[in-house]
């Protein structure tokens, strides 16, 4: 399996889903967990898909995760990095 996703990189193929997040959602999400206070089941269940096949449908609470995870590992990098 390893080999055919190596081929397929090498060829310029995308591996994995579509993403579903934008910034609006994001934007929505941190005010959730935020202000709200609101577990990721909770906020998954208040966020809706704009695009592609999923339109329409909330995304999983593990995409969520990942996404306030990621928004969250860029903040602490942006200031950790010594200003000039």
């Amino acid at each position: 399996m390893r080999s055919g996703q190596e081929t397929a990189r090498t060829k310029g193929k995308a591996i994995g889903g579509v993403k579903v997040s934008d910034e609006d959602m994001l934007a929505t999400a941190l005010r959730l967990r935020d202000d709200e206070r609101l577990s990721l089941r909770e906020i998954a269940s208040r966020l809706v898909i704009r695009t592609g096949k999923k339109r329409g449908q909330h995304p999983a609470p593990a995409t969520v995760m990942r996404m306030l995870r990621e928004y969250d590992e860029q903040t602490a990098t942006a200031t950790l990095e010594p200003t000039a």
